[in-house]
């Protein structure tokens, strides 16, 4: 391609000489020729893309079709059903119940319900009417330890900070949240002023870089914690030990990222890098994690607290769980993050291979706590893909008391999967620090927007849950969902996952499941 490109370049200049001599206003056609020449002779020169010095010019339109290549295959070439992380009529339903649209779809569904993993619940013929029942159930946390437990609706928001959202986005997430009535996870970020100022139940999330509760040296500050923790707004307090995005993961936080505004949040010098540990340095064993659990509660007041994490080694929540037990503290609550979660950033052998999925993370943390006799005072949150009604039902048929989401949230906010989130490029103003992007994102608007996602959401859930005879979220268990193993085979939930008894990891003989763990 070499030799063609220096014969195209003299013919095209022997062309265009003689016909600007006989029309000397086309003069201008130089200027394109010459940027194309010079881009020509720099691509075979350089020496860092072995394509451009093969294929000068052309080998560039590679690139061009590579950023083309994911809108491209999103709008014309993907089926409503297809699409990853989350497909087209996943996020349609999202915008259309943000907008308070129809959300129904004519002619039968588009989902193969042969296929194996297809699930579904069984309907009851002794069917409730929805409306006569509790359109908005919610969840008692920290009764038996608060002096301040928190009536959480069963769908709030899931972690997401400042720095990774706008502030536009996380102000329009807030107050979204303050017209529901629902709770805003500040995620590891810390806690901004626009977080605050929107009125909402806050859920501040506890990293391992202890943002905004940090000392000099970036270790655990009691004084700093104690003044925020007991704002009004503040209404639970979540440690965050892994997500299932990346876990055992560690996060940096680049010197030119780090704005002034972002450094005073954050509680650390402006334009420095910052990293954030993959393990806490408040405590190193179990029996510390649950007194900082303790400490913490006490601190704040007797508000609720809670840790997050991805199941990894199976023995080590199983150690968790043999100290609660001993030493008599527990959490108020645990979140369970699946292997599916989300971020803005996550290596690509972390995002599919590291951390165990929401559905058997689940179903072990649920058993493991009710075989040492601790699950009847520690409620569970649920995070991963949770987007629709369906999923919430799926997950507390599995046993958990409430759910958290953060990507059907930001589909709310108007998010159209552009895949754009590391970059700071985000085209819907949501996940970027360009103001002249974010600025796009309107918060009088978005805001009404996902509390019309919350409440639609909810209204489908309690519909799918009445329908099979049940009054209250707390009803669903394992009995109600089917799973298809097969074409031709299909199990209810309970024959898939047995439950364990209460008290059968107290004594031997252990269940064999967890005879080698224990």
């Amino acid at each position: 391609m070499k030799k063609q490109f220096i014969k195209f370049t003299i013919i095209t200049l022997l062309i265009l000489l003689p016909l600007v001599s006989l029309y000397p206003f086309l003069w201008w056609v130089f200027i394109p020729y010459a940027l194309l020449v010079s881009m020509g002779f720099y691509d075979m020169s350089q020496t860092k893309h072995a394509l451009w010095r093969n294929y000068p010019v052309l080998g560039r339109f590679r690139w061009v079709l590579e950023e083309l290549r994911p809108p491209i295959r999103q709008y014309f070439i993907e089926s409503d059903i297809d699409g990853v992380p989350f497909n087209r009529q996943t996020r349609g339903l999202v915008y259309r119940r943000s907008k308070k649209m129809m959300s129904t779809i004519p002619f039968g569904t588009k989902v193969d319900l042969y296929r194996p993993g297809y699930e579904w619940i069984g309907h009851s013929l002794q069917a409730i009417d929805s409306h006569t029942i509790d359109q908005s159930p919610r969840v008692l946390i920290g009764e038996a330890n608060c002096s301040q437990p928190y009536n959480a609706s069963v769908l709030n928001i899931s972690a997401m900070s400042f720095g990774a959202l706008s502030a536009n986005a996380v102000m329009a997430l807030g107050e979204g949240a303050k017209i529901g009535g629902f709770a805003h996870n500040s995620g590891e970020g810390g806690l901004s002023e626009y977080h605050l100022s929107t009125g909402a139940d806050i859920i501040w999330q506890i990293g391992t870089g202890y943002f905004g509760c940090r000392d000099q040296e970036g270790k655990f500050s009691s004084e700093k914690f104690k003044e925020k923790a007991n704002l009004p707004n503040i209404k639970m307090i979540e440690i965050k030990l892994s997500q299932g995005a990346k876990p055992g993961h560690g996060g940096i936080l680049p010197a030119d990222k780090n704005t002034p505004e972002i450094a005073e949040v954050r509680g650390v010098k402006p334009y420095t890098q910052v990293d954030s540990p993959p393990k806490h340095s408040a405590f190193d064993t179990v029996q510390e994690l649950l007194a900082f659990v303790q400490n913490l509660r006490e601190l704040s007041g007797g508000k609720p607290v809670g840790f997050k994490l991805a199941i990894g080694r199976k023995e080590e929540f199983i150690a968790i769980c043999r100290a609660m037990h001993n030493l008599g503290i527990r959490p108020d609550f645990i979140t369970v993050d699946g292997g599916e979660g989300g971020t803005g950033a996550a290596p690509v052998e972390y995002t599919n291979s590291v951390g165990m999925p929401l559905r058997e993370a689940l179903v072990f943390v649920v058993d493991t706590l009710v075989g040492f006799g601790l699950r009847k005072d520690i409620k569970i949150v649920a995070s991963g893909r949770i987007i629709d009604g369906m999923d919430m039902v799926k997950v507390m048929a599995v046993g958990a008391d409430l759910c958290a989401s953060a990507r059907g949230m930001m589909f709310s906010l108007g998010c159209i999967q552009a895949l754009q989130c590391h970059k700071n490029k985000c085209p819907t103003g949501i996940a970027t620090q360009d103001k002249s992007l974010s600025s796009a994102l309107v918060v009088s608007n978005k805001k009404q927007r996902v509390a019309n996602f919350h409440e639609e959401t909810l209204k489908s859930f309690v519909e799918i849950y009445a329908s099979a005879g049940l009054s209250n979220p707390s009803e669903l268990n394992r009995t109600h969902i089917f799973y298809r193993i097969n074409q031709t085979q299909y199990k209810r939930y309970d024959e898939l996952f047995t439950p364990l008894n209460r008290g059968d990891l107290l004594h031997k003989p252990y269940p064999k499941e967890y005879e080698h763990y224990m």
